[in-house]
C-alpha cells in the first residue's frame, strides 16, 4: 500500500468521517460556540456604549459642577459684599451714636457747668452780701459809738442823698 497517494476508499471514508464530525459539531458545538461569539460580541457593544454613556454622564457631571462652582462663587461673592455693606452700615450707626452720644454728653456737661456757675454766683452773692452785712454792723457800731461821728455820719448821708 502506498502511503503517500490516496486510494479511492481511503478519500471516500475520510469525507464520510468529516461529513459525519461536521454534521455532529454543526448539531451540538456550533451553536454554542455562536451564541458564545454573539453574546461577546453583545457584551462588548454594551460596554461600548455604557462606557460612552459614563463618558458623556462624566460630561454632564463635569459641566454640572463647574456651574454649581460657579453659582457658589457668586453667591459666595454675594454674602462677602452683604457683610461688607452691614458692617460698613454698624459702623457708621455705631459712630452716629457715639456722636450723638458724645454731644449729649457736651450739652449735660455745659448745662452742668451754667448751673454750677449760677450756684456759685448766688453763693458769692450770698456770702459777700454776708460780709457787707457784717462790714456795716461793724462800721455802724463803731460809727454810732460815737455821738460826734453819728451827727457826721447823718450829715453826710443827707448831703448825698439831696445830691442824688
Amino acid at each position: 500500500m502506498d502511503l503517500i497517494t490516496p486510494g479511492f476508499g481511503l478519500v471516500f471514508w475520510t469525507a464520510i468521517t468529516f461529513l459525519c464530525l461536521l454534521f455532529i459539531l454543526r448539531k451540538f458545538a456550533w451553536k454554542p460556540i455562536l451564541g458564545a461569539v454573539s453574546d461577546r460580541e453583545d457584551g462588548i457593544v454594551k460596554a461600548l456604549a455604557s462606557a460612552e454613556n459614563a463618558r458623556k454622564e462624566m460630561e454632564n457631571l463635569t459641566a454640572d459642577n463647574e456651574r454649581i462652582l460657579k453659582e457658589a462663587r457668586a453667591e459666595r461673592e454675594t454674602m462677602l459684599k452683604e457683610a461688607r455693606e452691614i458692617k460698613d452700615k454698624m459702623i457708621s450707626d455705631a459712630k452716629e451714636e457715639a456722636q450723638v452720644q458724645a454731644n449729649k454728653m457736651i450739652e449735660q456737661a455745659q448745662d452742668a457747668i451754667v448751673n454750677e456757675k449760677k450756684a456759685a454766683m448766688a453763693e458769692l452773692k450770698s456770702h459777700v452780701a454776708g460780709l457787707a452785712v457784717d462790714i456795716a454792723e461793724k462800721v455802724v457800731r463803731e460809727e454810732l459809738s460815737n455821738k460826734d461821728k453819728q451827727l457826721q455820719l447823718v450829715e453826710s448821708m443827707l448831703s448825698e442823698a439831696t445830691l442824688n
